[in-house]
């Protein structure tokens, strides 16, 4: 029995890749030394996998910044502001594409699909001359390969490239991107050529858009893609692999037909229709990649309601042509478990990061195999059930307070021009009022501060001190720049989200949950395993404290509950929207 991980996040458990970037960018230390760190972590993550027991390992899910700029790389479209004279892009213009340089910007960034994830978006249009210039894809196969491990190398997918770009600035915003493709295959077929000769039995052509609303063209331009590569593909096991939603019937249909392909990846976690699809029919001698462990969060998998639906879909595609997988890539997800020291132990044994998730696929597929490791098993059993009956997870009073809502609980009892009437009498603002949105730059000195205070070296009161005087001196600075309605600054706060949590039962923190966001960025999402409520007041004191050092109006500042929870680990035994 097969198993799969889509790919794996780049960063490293203690943000590796991170520093090394950051000290690049710097000019604290050199290429070959960002390239060490970076050879020593795509190794230590393909053993890991390989250790597991997984049989289809990604190599190119790697990246220096993103997976959409390397496709962009592969394919040599540098918009012309960055000078490249052709020749394999380094980290020059690499660097200069994601981040700019010192005359021209960097190229636009956007979320990747619904994810906290962010990618570099192509600029393209019929002046585009397409060159295969970033041979990444081959040189990490091979790299692998020199380590002992034959991996599925990943490409981003012709057809999800061109859907993902936008038309380069002086093009008509309505150019067809789709007529591209025609001249960005050619480049696909020779990556795909020297991958062949390098060894490789299998690749990976990630095409997500297939999980959006498309019309018939899009689809159509699928099918031509596909038939297109379909004489380079022969010999190779080709996975097209979708992901974060239900793929649509007729997408479906497009898909499952596809030429030259012999296997298709879906997300189980988050296509619950998908299912019902397969059920429906599914092709013969196809291998079907059941992504069932989830990518985007941090439980741990119910691995007897995974076994359950694998077990069903045995039935339908045959034990030889089922293959365990991720929901998606683990890049949305914690890097490893092992690093979180102060986590509180129950909480723990509810919770699998990437490292964890793919031992989580591998025990499924021992199991499908008849191999199943009953400790493994009930150990996971226990702790599902020990989160279903934790008091920790559920408060009544919450319970009530929520059931209590009625529809007049989401409007204000009064209207508009009430409210604007009260506010001039008591504030007396001009016609055109000044304000700011609330949080002013986050000093060295300030950071210094959190951390010694963090770290016990300051007492409370010296802490309460600094923060106040830096309050004192953002005030003052907009006094003097006569600003209306005044904001503290938010010294005390070290993530918008972050800091709300904290004092919210029902959150947990990590220490090295990190999650790429972009290029070097990472977050930490909180995790909201129980019941949220209150404590104690929050923002009180800091907004009373900031409001006796002027008689301008001090606005409150609150982080608002859907930020919170689109940048949270949500729960997943009840619906998002309780």
């Amino acid at each position: 029995m097969a198993s799969h991980i889509v790919g794996y996040p780049r960063m490293g458990p203690k943000r590796e890749l991170k520093f090394a970037l950051e000290s690049f960018w710097d000019g604290k230390s050199s290429a070959e030394d960002l390239k060490k760190v970076a050879a020593d972590l795509r190794s230590s993550i393909w053993k890991q996998m390989a250790d597991a027991g997984i049989k289809h390992i990604p190599s190119n899910t790697f990246s220096y910044y993103d997976q959409v700029l390397d496709t962009t790389a592969m394919l040599g479209a540098v918009p012309p502001r960055y000078n490249w004279n052709g020749g394999e892009i380094g980290f020059d213009i690499y660097f200069s594409m994601a981040r700019g340089n010192a005359s021209v910007p960097a190229m636009e960034m956007t979320k990747w699909f619904d994810t906290n994830y962010h990618f570099i978006v192509p600029e393209l249009g019929p002046d585009v001359k397409f060159s295969y210039a970033s041979h990444k894809a081959v040189d990490e196969y091979k790299e692998a390969k020199a380590l002992g491990v034959d991996t599925v190398p990943v490409l981003i997918g012709p057809v999800s490239y061109l859907l993902l770009s936008k038309p380069a600035k002086g093009v008509e915003k309505t150019f067809p991107l789709l007529s591209l493709l025609g001249k960005i295959l050619p480049i696909y077929k020779e990556v795909v050529s020297e991958l062949k000769a390098a060894g490789a039995s299998w690749i990976q052509f990630d095409e997500p858009t297939l999980v959006m609303d498309l019309d018939s063209h899009k689809l159509q331009t699928f099918t031509d893609a596909y038939a297109e590569l379909e004489s380079s593909l022969s010999g190779l096991n080709v996975l097209i692999e979708t992901y974060f939603a239900d793929v649509p019937s007729e997408a479906y249909k497009t898909l499952t037909a596809l030429k030259g392909v012999s296997a298709y990846g879906f997300d189980l976690v988050r296509g619950a229709n998908t299912l019902d699809l397969i059920k429906g029919g599914f092709p013969k001698g196809k291998y079907l990649f059941a992504g069932v462990v989830d990518g985007r969060n941090i439980w741990a998998n119910d691995l007897a309601a995974s076994f359950g639906t694998l077990d069903s879909l045995e039935g339908i595609v045959g034990k030889d042509k089922l293959v365990v997988s991720t929901s998606c890539s683990l890049l949305h997800t914690a890097v490893d478990l092992v690093n979180e020291t102060k986590l509180d132990k129950e909480i723990k044994s509810w919770l699998a990061f990437a490292a964890q998730k793919v031992v989580e696929v591998n025990a499924l597929a021992k199991a499908l195999a008849g191999h199943k490791d009953e400790a493994f098993f009930s150990s996971n059993a226990a702790a599902q059930a020990s989160r279903k009956s934790s008091p920790r997870v559920t408060n009544e009073a919450v319970q009530k307070a929520a059931a209590a809502l009625k529809g007049s609980d989401h409007r204000r009892a009064t209207n508009v021009s009430t409210r604007l009437d009260a506010q001039q009498k008591n504030l007396n603002l001009p016609i055109l009022p000044t304000t700011t949105i609330g949080s002013f730059p986050q000093t060295i000195e300030l950071r210094r501060v959190r951390r010694e205070y963090k770290a016990k070296k300051i007492s409370e009161d010296e802490y309460v001190m600094a923060i106040k005087e830096e309050i004192s001196k953002v005030v003052k600075l907009q006094e003097d720049l006569d600003i209306d309605v005044l904001v503290h600054g938010e010294p005390e706060r070290n993530d918008m989200v972050e800091y709300f949590g904290e004092q919210l039962s029902g959150f947990a923190f990590t220490v090295n949950g990190w999650v790429q966001s972009y290029g070097s960025r990472c977050v930490k999402p909180p995790i909201i395993y129980g019941d949220v409520s209150r404590p104690k007041p929050m923002t009180v004191f800091w907004s009373s404290t900031a409001q006796s050092m002027t008689a301008r109006p001090m606005k409150g500042m609150l982080t608002g509950p859907v930020t919170i929870l689109n940048w949270s680990f949500v729960r997943n035994d009840q619906p998002r929207y309780e």
